[in-house]
């Protein structure tokens, strides 16, 4: 074989070579082309109002005097107006619980100019599933008033929703049905299918007051009727 014909040949085995491993590169480019992540991240929303189940109305009321017996015999007294006054609003022994006493010494607290030695506090506690007797209660409290019992740090009842997890699964099913209406509007938009969930996160509930005022006690714990909120954020594969 001659010079010019091995230099041809080495040529040849190059080339192709070349075209080899080329077309070896372009087939794994159209494969990576295809198999390239396309995804879309999607939030989804849903609301629900509910009525509270439970609540809870502290009654605390202070008497103050310089001789503690007659301050604890006015505080007994208080008690019993206060118990009478919640059973004529239809509460049950049970729904009534008697708080710690508290009794201050302003002397011992080295208190200068004030108009009594002791003071002494007294709570009682109504715990009911009877909301909306609750609600009429609180504006009834005047009766106690003009019996001479001072009420003292009055922030009206607390209503509470027990029921979170009866509505959970419901308000979650909502919420994920959105993320796919709006995850397949979005396909849609482009061209592309959704082709399953790659990966999903709930996002905590929230519960807030359905009626919020200026200037009023906005926090949900003094809203009979609660706003539940809940958001989940779900990314789906295109195909």
């Amino acid at each position: 074989m001659t010079l010019d014909r091995t230099a041809a040949v080495a040529a040849a085995i190059v080339l192709a070579a070349g075209l080899i491993v080329g077309g070896a590169l372009v087939g794994r480019g159209v494969v990576n082309a295809r198999t390239g992540e396309r995804i879309v991240t999607v939030r989804g929303l849903a609301e629900q109002e509910v009525k509270s189940d439970l609540a809870i109305l502290p009654l605390r009321f202070t008497e103050t005097g310089d001789v503690l017996e007659d301050v604890q015999g006015k505080i007994d007294a208080d008690t019993t107006a206060v118990k009478k006054f919640l059973a004529d609003q239809g509460y049950r022994p049970e729904e009534m619980d008697l708080g710690r006493l508290q009794v201050t010494d302003t002397r011992a607290n080295q208190q200068r100019d004030v108009p009594a030695r002791f003071v002494v506090a007294q709570t009682v506690l109504v715990r009911t599933r009877d909301v909306d007797r609750v609600q009429s209660t609180t504006r009834a409290l005047s009766v106690l008033v003009r019996q001479g019992v001072v009420l003292q740090d009055f922030n009206g009842p607390s209503y509470i929703f027990t029921r979170l997890n009866d509505v959970r699964p419901g308000m979650i099913q909502k919420a994920t049905q959105s993320a796919r209406s709006g995850a397949e509007q979005f396909a849609k938009d482009s061209g592309a299918a959704l082709a399953g969930i790659r990966n999903a996160t709930q996002g905590s509930f929230e519960i807030m007051p359905r009626d919020q005022t200026e200037g009023g006690d906005n926090s949900a714990d003094a809203s009979l009727v609660k706003h539940l909120r809940v958001v989940t954020t779900i990314t789906y594969n295109l195909k």
